[in-house]
C-alpha cells in the first residue's frame, strides 16, 4: 500500500486532496492540525507519533525527525535500502505534502519579540520537505495546493507520477524553502533583531526570494525573455496589481510605472507625472488632479504619446475625458471613480492599475552580469533645510518650485536638470554625459517659458557655465546640493547675474 505523509500550514485542498489520495490506495501520515483537520472530515489517517513509536516533545519541536519517518522519505528503492528498512521495521514513504509556517506573517505583527520569532520558525517541515525533493526519482512531493488536482489527475491516468513531473515539484520544493530561509536570514539580519541600522541590512550573505513569477511577453526587447516576482508576500509591490482593465503589462510597463508612482509618491498635493522611457516627461501639482494633469502634459505632449501617466488621488469622470484624448498604455492611480471607468473603457487596451496599498521599497537591488549591487531606497525627499548661497535669496514662491523642482530631478536619469515655474515641470534634461549638455536640453524644451522659472540639478555644477546658460533663459533661482570643488565660482556668477542659489547637501543620482 503506498504512503502519504501529509503536513501543512495552508490547508486550501487538502482535505479532498487526502480524500482522492485514500480513494487511490494511499496510508495517509499526519501531525498536529492537519492530522485534526483530517480525521473530523472522516479521512482515515495515523498520527506520526503512531509511526515512530515516540511522542512528540519539547513543545511540538520535535516530532518528525526520526528515522522511521526520513528512512521512509530517503530510501532510494534499492535492494540493499529495502533490506535496511526492513530489518528497522520502517516502510516506504511515497508522497509527502508538506508546506510551511509563514514566517513572515509572525514578524510582521507590531511588537513581536526574538523569542516569538524563533519559536516559529519550522524545522521539521523544511526537513521533510528538502529530503523528499532530493529523493525526487522515487518520491512525489507537493508543497504548492494548486499542484494538488495535476497530481491526483496524473495518479488516476497513469497509476503514477512522471519522472519528469516529480523534478519539477522537486525543484517547487527547494525554492519554498530557500524562499522560507531567506525571510528568517533577512529577519535575523534586521534592525528588528540587532536594534542597530548600520550595516546590519547588508550581510555578507544576501538572499533574493522571489514567488509566483508570472511569464511576460518578452522583455526589454522582442528577443529577451522576461519574468517578473514578487519579493514580499506581506507588502504589495507591483508584480501583485491585477490591472482593472487591459491587456497584461509589460517588461518596459512596469519600469515605467514604478518611476511614474514613485514620482507621485513625492508630493501631498494633487499631482500628475507622465513618464516616458523610464524618464519623467510631464510632471505637476495642482489644487485638483485635472489642474495637476494639463500643467504636466503641457511640458512636452510629444514624448507623453504612448507614456504612463500616475496620480495621488482617485480619478474622476472629468479627468478620465481628458486622458482618453491621448494615447497611453497605463494610467496608474490609487481608486477610479465608476463614472471615469465607464469613460476609460472607450479605450479596452488600456492598462489601468490601482496603486492603493503599494508598498515602498526599503532597498534596491540591480544586477551588472553575475554579479548585483544593493543600496538603501532613496527615499522621499524631504523638506531639509535649504542653505542660501548668494546674495539673493529665493522668495517663497520660488522656494516651493524649488522643492518642487528638485523632487522631479530625483526621478530624472543622471545628469538630470529640471526647469519649473508654478509647480509645473517646463524642460528636462536626463541622461547626458555632462551636465550643460543636459542643461541645454532642458531650457530649450521649456523656451520662452523659462523666463522667470527655477532650475534643479540633481548633483553639484562643476562649472559655472550652467548658471551662464540658466541666466541666457531667464532663470531665476538654482537648487543644487553644492560640494563641487569650484562652488565659489558658481556662486560668484550666480551674484555677477542676479540668480538665486541654494544648496540642499544631498545628491539624487539616478542611473
Amino acid at each position: 500500500m503506498p504512503r502519504a505523509l501529509i503536513s501543512v500550514y495552508d490547508k486550501k485542498g487538502i482535505v479532498e486532496f487526502a480524500q482522492e489520495l485514500a480513494a487511490l490506495g494511499y496510508e495517509i501520515i499526519s501531525t498536529g492540525g492537519t492530522y485534526k483537520l483530517l480525521q473530523e472530515a472522516g479521512i482515515k489517517v495515523i498520527k506520526v507519533s503512531e509511526v515512530t513509536g515516540f511522542p512528540e516533545i519539547l513543545e511540538g519541536r520535535v516530532k518528525t525527525l526520526h528515522p522511521k519517518i526520513h528512512g521512509g522519505i530517503l530510501a532510494r528503492g534499492t535492494q540493499e535500502h529495502l533490506e535496511q528498512l526492513q530489518e528497522h521495521d520502517i516502510e516506504l514513504i511515497d508522497l509527502v505534502a508538506v508546506n510551511l509556517y509563514p514566517f513572515e506573517k509572525t514578524i510582521s505583527k507590531p511588537g513581536v519579540t526574538l523569542d516569538e520569532a524563533l519559536e516559529n520558525i519550522d524545522i521539521g517541515g523544511p526537513t521533510m520537505v528538502r529530503a523528499s525533493a532530493k529523493n525526487f526519482p522515487r518520491i512525489t512531493v507537493v508543497v504548492n495546493p494548486n499542484r494538488y488536482t495535476d497530481t491526483i489527475k496524473m495518479l488516476k491516468d497513469k497509476g503514477e507520477t512522471t519522472l519528469e513531473f516529480r523534478r519539477q515539484l522537486a525543484a517547487e520544493a527547494f525554492a519554498h524553502t530557500a524562499e522560507y530561509d531567506s525571510i528568517i536570514a533577512g529577519y535575523l539580519n534586521s534592525s528588528q533583531t540587532t536594534g542597530t541600522v548600520p550595516l546590519a541590512c547588508f550581510p555578507h550573505h544576501f538572499i533574493i526570494s522571489g514567488t509566483d513569477g508570472k511569464s511576460l511577453r518578452y522583455g526589454e526587447n522582442p528577443h529577451q525573455r522576461a519574468n517578473i516576482y514578487t519579493m514580499d508576500k506581506e507588502g504589495k509591490g507591483l508584480a501583485d496589481i491585477i490591472p482593472i482593465q487591459g491587456k497584461p503589462l509589460s517588461y518596459n510597463n512596469y519600469l515605467d510605472t514604478h518611476a511614474a508612482w514613485g514620482l507621485t509618491e513625492e508630493f501631498d498635493s494633487p499631482a500628475a507625472v507622465i513618464v516616458k522611457h523610464n524618464n519623467p516627461c510631464g510632471a505637476a501639482i495642482g489644487d485638483n488632479l485635472l489642474a495637476a494633469y494639463k500643467k504636466a502634459l503641457e511640458c512636452d505632449p510629444v514624448s507623453a504619446f504612448g507614456g504612463i501617466v500616475a496620480f495621488n488621488r482617485t480619478i474622476d469622470a472629468k479627468l478620465a475625458d481628458e486622458l482618453v484624448k491621448m494615447f497611453y498604455e497605463v494610467i496608474a492611480a490609487p481608486d477610479f471613480s465608476a463614472e471615469s471607468l465607464k469613460i476609460l473603457a472607450a479605450k479596452p487596451n488600456l492598462r489601468l492599475l490601482s496603486t492603493k496599498g503599494l508598498s515602498g521599497e526599503s532597498v534596491e537591488i540591480k544586477s551588472i552580469g553575475k554579479s548585483i549591487l544593493i543600496q538603501d531606497y532613496d527615499k522621499r525627499v524631504e523638506e531639509y533645510p535649504l542653505e542660501a548661497v548668494t546674495n539673493k535669496h529665493p522668495d517663497k514662491e520660488q522656494i516651493a518650485n524649488l522643492i518642487f523642482a528638485n523632487r522631479v530631478a530625483k526621478w530624472v536619469k543622471s545628469n538630470a536638470i529640471v526647469i519649473v515655474k508654478n509647480g509645473a515641470a517646463l524642460g528636462m534634461g536626463a541622461g547626458q554625459m555632462n551636465r550643460v549638455g543636459s542643461a541645454k536640453i532642458a531650457l530649450e524644451q521649456a523656451g520662452e517659458k523659462a523666463k522667470g522659472a527655477v532650475l534643479a540639478s540633481d548633483a553639484f555644477l562643476p562649472f559655472a557655465d550652467t548658471v551662464e546658460l540658466a541666466a541666457n533663459y531667464g532663470i531665476e533661482a538654482i537648487i543644487q546640493p553644492g560640494g563641487s570643488l569650484k562652488d565659489e565660482e558658481v556662486i560668484k556668477k550666480c551674484n555677477e547675474l542676479g540668480i538665486a542659489m541654494v544648496f540642499t547637501g544631498i545628491r539624487h543620482f539616478k542611473h
